[in-house]
């Protein structure tokens, strides 16, 4: 895929130090600026993506955009909306996956645009691990989709079902951190938790 015309396109989230993406989408003939900050107004760029992206949009600024504006979350939504997602499709046995959308008023409730559910192998054993994996499964989706996504008009298909939503407060104060083995950690706060109930 090539851009016959230079667009601008507004990268949200993570940055080239983290992500591959915004380098892809320049070498694509975007015209890419790149900010992890608070913005206020989109109404000076063809194409919005977002990855990553720590702060909330409000209606008055997804108004300003001048199309529809692409999040990629990886979650296989509905389930895992919010914070954390890989931590929690192992903690509810959700399923794991990863997501493209657009972004909507609400908390990655947007129509889903592409998704894709996840498998892992028996060397995956952390959450780190898996979290590398999901990671690298949605830069490629979304490499793979570019031309589709960047393209032309899209529309997307309405969330189906319920789902889950978590935020950041959610993650348990014991969880013992990213490093660790999952089929031993899930086990353990589920545990810790049970007791806790138990003492109410």
């Amino acid at each position: 895929m090539r851009i016959r015309s230079r667009k601008k396109l507004l990268w949200l989230g993570y940055q080239n130090g983290k992500s591959r993406l915004p380098d892809f989408l320049s070498h694509l003939g975007f015209e890419v600026t790149s900010t992890a900050d608070p913005i206020s107004d989109l109404s000076r760029w063809d194409h919005v993506v977002s990855f990553g992206y720590r702060h909330i949009l409000s209606p008055k600024v997804i108004s300003s955009s001048r199309s529809k504006i692409i999040n990629l979350h990886m979650s296989y939504l509905p389930y895992n909306r919010g914070a954390h997602s890989n931590f929690w499709s192992f903690y509810d046995q959700t399923p794991a996956g990863i997501s493209i959308h657009l972004i909507d008023s609400g908390i990655d409730t947007g129509p889903i645009l592409m998704q894709r559910r996840v498998e892992f192998s028996s060397f995956e054993v952390t959450f780190e691990q898996t979290y590398q994996r999901l990671f690298s499964e949605i830069e490629l989706l979304f490499e793979e989709s570019a031309e589709e996504l960047l393209g032309s008009p899209i529309q997307g298909r309405a969330q189906s079902g319920v789902g889950s939503y978590h935020s950041l407060k959610d993650l348990p104060l014991e969880f013992s951190g990213w490093d660790s083995v999952i089929s031993d950690e899930i086990p353990r706060l589920k545990k810790i938790r049970s007791t806790q109930c138990g003492e109410t």
